[in-house]
Formats: C-alpha cells, structure tokens, sequence
C-alpha cells in the first residue's frame, strides 16, 4: 500500500448529508440518484448517524414500512477518522467496525468530507509516475546486459506468463503468480 498517503489526499470533499427525520424512501431514492453507498445523518451540523443502502433496504424487507424515518433505520455510531491520518489506517478503521466509509472529521469535530472504500482503492494503486520509474528501471537494466555482452546474440532470460501464457522477458512476482507487463496493468 502507499504509506504516504493520507485520508485528506484520498477523501470526498462532498458529502450527502440527511435528516433523521427524512423519509426512508426518499432518502433511498437519494443514495440511488446520487450512486452513493450511504449518506451521513445530521442533526443540525452535528453527525448523529450513517445511513447506508444495506439499512435502508434492511428497513424495508424486514419491517415493510415505506413510512418509515432514516432516523429509525439509521446506525447511530458514525465511523470517523482525522484527515492526517495515514490510509492505513484509515483501511485498519474500516475492517474494524465493518464499514463501507469513514467520516473524515476536523480537530474540532467538524465534518469536512468522507472516505469511502472506492476512495482507498484509487489511492492505492499505482500512480503512472511509479510505472514509469519500472519501465526505466527494466530499460537501464537491459542497457547494461547489452553492453556486457550478455543481451545481444545469445540467449536471453524470457519466461511464461502464468495468467496469459506469452513469452516474456519482463516478468514480474505479483500476488505470487510471474506475470507480464499486460497482465499486471490489469
């Protein structure tokens, strides 16, 4: 994982905010419209509760009441976390209390954005500058075989990759399996 990042460089600025009041139903047609996974609860400015697509539906299927308030179905207990915080952490945060985003929370308890699970993935992966160091790695590497003698005309180190099964000179351990450039940009 990249330990450099951190919540604040990862996070949603924006974030749905509901009442408890609102209804179950609308707040259900909210999370559909707006592709959301769940919406923060408030009560005034101050985070009372999260609303997710699994309560709402929950709500739904078991109590069949389409009257119902988000305040009824809501869990009360908002996950938080500091936007200084590292996305280990904030990855450590989410197993821990089986949540699907964080609320991202200033030192005075304000709400300034949401971390959601999408939100660490993209801040995870590699970024183009990264891949590019390995080409020009690989690149150097190759250089120097040449000028030893030991790339030109002979025999060359190729393997096969283990997803596609080409024949490959660069390939490359990742999730245990030797893979080639295509296959690991997948």
């Amino acid at each position: 994982m990249n330990g450099d990042v951190t919540v604040r460089e990862a996070m949603t600025r924006d974030y749905v905010g509901v009442s408890e009041s609102d209804s179950v139903v609308e707040t259900a047609a909210l999370l559909l419209d707006e592709d959301l996974a769940g919406a923060i609860v408030l009560r005034g400015q101050d985070p009372i509760g999260m609303v997710t697509a699994r309560d709402v539906l929950s709500w739904l299927v078991h109590d069949g009441d389409d009257e119902g308030t988000v305040g009824e179905c809501m869990t009360e207990n908002v996950p938080t976390i500091a936007p200084e915080k590292s996305i280990e952490a904030a990855v450590d945060e989410l197993f821990a209390r089986s949540a699907t985003q964080l609320l991202v929370v200033d030192a005075t308890g304000e709400p300034v954005g949401v971390l959601t699970q999408r939100d660490v993935v993209a801040a995870t992966t590699l970024s183009p500058g990264e891949e590019a160091t390995d080409r020009e790695v690989d690149s150097a590497r190759m250089e120097r075989m040449e000028a030893d003698g030991e790339g030109g005309g002979g025999f060359s180190e190729q393997g096969i990759c283990e997803r596609c099964g080409a024949l490959a000179s660069d390939l490359t351990s990742f999730n245990g399996q030797l893979l080639c450039a295509d296959c690991r940009d997948v």
